[in-house]
Order: structure tokens, then sequence, then C-alpha cells
């Protein structure tokens, strides 16, 4: 119908939250979506979704532009990768030096509550920037690469990585000295994809890559020398969002999903004698749930313990005399 509104032209009032459309962390960050009940139904080949029951409109982007766009206040909301956002404010600083250089200190009209906050780690997607090169190339550091051929689609990392060995080569290892714009020995090479095979194809003879597992590294024939950032999939924001109170509301039901992700409730009954030691075991996040039971001389507690944990907290529970032991999924949770 001509009257009905476009994605585009209903945003007004909502707030803008970008998701990675593709790649490692979409599957995870639609998930995520799902258990805080952000409801929503995307339609095909169309980047925007409007979210059912909240003023949020969910805009799909690489995962690499996230920052650029939470950065300059175009979206409120952005779930990406770390090592994305430091690749970011990489170019920032180089863009700010450029201009320095070319003498043109006045302020840039749209640098106004310029630059992203992270508002948490959102606990998946975690993976390396390594400095590779061939494993039976020679190569031990990353300074062995200095005045040679990177390959990397991180132009800005490997550029500031790479002046700052070869600062240090010169002896200069002033901690607050200018990386970024500093004119290399070392050639980067901005590659967009296959980077891994950069090597092998003769293009480079080093490349700064994400490494998750190590095996497509070490199927192209590669090893790690170095590593330039540890990363993971975080929640980021404006600094400046349109909404400050939906902003708060969606970081405490994507925080409630990822304590109970983390978490399960164990239950179990014990003699008050051994209590203390049972409060040891299963300290819970703040305290655990104490309640007396009919029978003289027994309790019933109940403490949140961490997933990965709780087998070895179970055997340690039955040591001192804990019975009828339950584990409970946390499907959410508020508070901290």
């Amino acid at each position: 119908m001509a009257d009905e509104l476009t994605p585009l032209q209903s945003l007004e009032g909502r707030l803008l939250f970008a998701v990675p459309k593709k790649g490692r962390l979409l599957q995870a960050s639609l998930n995520l979506l799902e258990g805080a009940d952000i409801q929503f139904k995307r339609e095909n080949r169309l980047d925007i979704a409007l979210v059912k029951n909240l003023p949020i409109a969910l805009v799909f982007l690489p995962a690499a532009d996230i920052p650029t766009f939470v950065g300059e206040g175009r979206v409120d909301l952005g779930i990406t990768g770390f090592d994305q956002v430091r690749e970011h404010d990489a170019g920032v600083r180089e863009l700010a030096r450029a201009r320095r250089m070319s003498g043109d200190g006045s302020p840039d009209p749209s640098d106004k509550a310029q630059g992203c906050e992270t508002v948490m780690d959102l606990g998946f997607g975690s993976c390396r920037l390594q400095v590779q090169a061939p494993a039976k190339g020679g190569y031990a550091e990353g300074k062995d690469l200095i005045g040679k051929n990177v390959g990397t689609s991180f132009v800005h990392l490997a550029h500031e990585y790479f002046a700052r060995l070869e600062l240090e080569r010169e002896g200069v290892t002033d901690s607050n000295a200018d990386f970024a714009g500093r004119k290399l020995r070392t050639k980067i090479i901005e590659l967009s994809g296959s980077v891994e095979a950069a090597c092998a194809l003769g293009v480079a003879d080093g490349i700064v890559d994400l490494v998750e597992s190590g095996e497509t590294m070490k199927a192209a024939g590669l090893m790690a020398i170095d590593t330039v950032v540890e990363s993971s999939a975080i929640l980021i924001k404006s600094k400046a969002p349109s909404n400050p109170a939906m902003v708060d509301l969606i970081a405490a039901r994507i925080g409630g999903v990822i304590t109970a992700q983390k978490y399960v409730l164990c239950q179990y009954n014990i003699p008050r004698t051994s209590l203390s030691d049972a409060t040891k075991i299963t300290p819970g996040k703040r305290a655990p749930s104490v309640t007396s039971l009919d029978e003289d001389g027994w309790v019933a507690v109940s403490a949140m313990v961490e997933k990965k944990r709780i087998a070895p907290v179970m055997d340690e529970l039955m040591k001192i005399g804990a019975t009828d032991i339950l584990v409970l999924d946390i499907h959410n949770t508020r508070g901290s």
C-alpha cells in the first residue's frame, strides 16, 4: 500500500542497535537477542528489522563498520569484536595525526560526542589477532618481519604494531610515542579476504590475522609469532545515545542472559552443623539462600554456581554430608 511506512521512514523514535550481518558473531548475537526477549523478524535482504515489543530498530552491518557507526553516533548500540573497536580507534588516531601534520588544528564539526564506550564483554567470539609467518620461513618474532611485506585487513593496528617495533629497534621505548601515521620500513599490504593465503601466494612475507582454533593457520603452513590483541564480542554504546534509559534496559537484559549462561542454581540439604563448610563451597554470587527444614538440625541451601565448576562442587558437597543435590538451569536473571 502507498501509505505504508518503509523501514527507513519508521525509524523515528526508535533506538538503533547495530548487529553483525554475517560472520562468526552473527548467530551468537541473534541467540543473545532472543534470550533478552528482543522480538523481531528480518525480511529477506533487508538490513533493518523493527523490534515488535520495544522501540528499537536492529541495523545489520559488517562487524568492522559497527564501531564507526556507533562512534559517530549514527547508531546507539552495537555488537562487534573488541579487535574491530581497537582497529577503529587506531584509524581515528592516524586520522587525527594526519590533520595535525597538515596544520589543520581546527576542531572537526563532526567530532562532537565522538567515540564509543564498552558496555560489557559478551562472552563469545573469543579469538586473537596474531602476527603469523610461514612455519619454515625462519621468522621467530614480530621484529623479524621489520622491513618485510605484511598482509592484513587490520591495517591500522598492524601499522601501530610495526611502528612500535621499529622505534624500539631505534632505541625509542617511550610508551607515549606517536605510532599512528609514522612512515614505516615495513610495508603493510591491505587485504580484504583470504589473508592466510598471502604468504603461500608470494604476496606477503607474514600476515596479521585473526585466529580462533588455529587450524586454518596451520593448514596454510603458518605459525603465530606474536599476539597483537586478545578479542571477544563486546556490547558498545554511543557517547550520546538517543535514549539512555533504553540503552540501560537493553544492557540489563543482555547482562542477565550472560549471567544465566554462566551459572546454574545448586540446591541441596545439609546438616546445620556443616552449614559453614557448605557455604565455603557454594558462597553464591553474594550469599547463599538458607531455609530451615521441618526436620530438626537440617537446612536447605540454594546458591548460584559457575556452570563449569558444578561437578567438583557437587563432589565436595557430598563429602561433607549434603543430600538431595539438585542442579537447575537459569534462563535469565537481573542484578549483579
